[in-house]
C-alpha cells in the first residue's frame, strides 16, 4: 500500500473515533465522577522555549471510561514570549490555576495520561491542526484495554 493511502484511512479512522467518543460522552455526561486539566508537552521541547505550543485538554471520567475536552489555545498576543518575567508569570498561573475535582491521586485520568504520553511518542510530530483527532484515537484504544481488563478481571 501507498503511504498517502494508509495516512488517508487512518485520518478517517481517527475522525469517526472522535465522533463516537462525543456520542458516547453525551449519552454518558451526567455520570462524571472526576476531571483534570492536563497540559501537554512534547518531551523533546523545553517549556520554557516552547510555550506557545503546549496542548491544553480537560480529563473526565465516568465508569473507568476516559473522556477529553481539548481547551483552546493560548493566543500569541496575550502574552510577550520573549518578555521573561511576563513567561515565568504565565507559567506559575498554568502550574496553580488547574481545573480539578478527583477522588484519588492516583486513578484512571492519570493512568490515561501516563498511557497518551507512551502513545504519542510513536507519532514524530503531531500538528496542532490534528492533535485532537491523536488524543481521541488514544482515548479510544485507553477505554477499550479498560473494557478489556474489565472483562478478564
Amino acid at each position: 500500500m501507498h503511504f498517502i493511502t494508509v495516512q488517508k484511512y487512518f485520518d478517517k479512522f481517527r475522525k469517526r473515533v472522535a465522533h463516537y467518543s462525543d456520542e458516547m460522552y453525551q449519552l454518558n455526561s451526567h455520570r462524571v465522577t472526576d476531571y483534570d486539566e492536563y497540559l501537554y508537552l512534547p518531551r523533546s521541547l523545553d517549556i520554557k522555549k516552547d510555550l506557545d505550543k503546549l496542548q491544553h485538554f480537560l480529563t473526565l471520567a465516568y465508569d473507568d471510561t476516559i473522556y477529553t475536552i481539548m481547551m483552546p489555545k493560548m493566543k500569541q498576543s496575550i502574552f510577550h514570549p520573549e518578555d521573561k518575567k511576563e513567561k515565568k508569570l504565565l507559567m506559575k498561573y498554568l502550574k496553580f490555576n488547574t481545573i480539578s475535582k478527583l477522588s484519588k491521586s492516583q486513578n484512571i485520568i492519570t493512568q490515561f495520561w501516563e498511557y497518551f504520553e507512551e502513545f504519542i511518542c510513536q507519532y514524530k510530530g503531531v500538528s496542532n491542526e490534528k492533535f485532537i483527532f491523536y488524543l481521541k484515537e488514544a482515548e479510544w484504544r485507553f477505554n477499550i484495554e479498560q473494557k478489556s481488563n474489565r472483562l478478564l478481571a
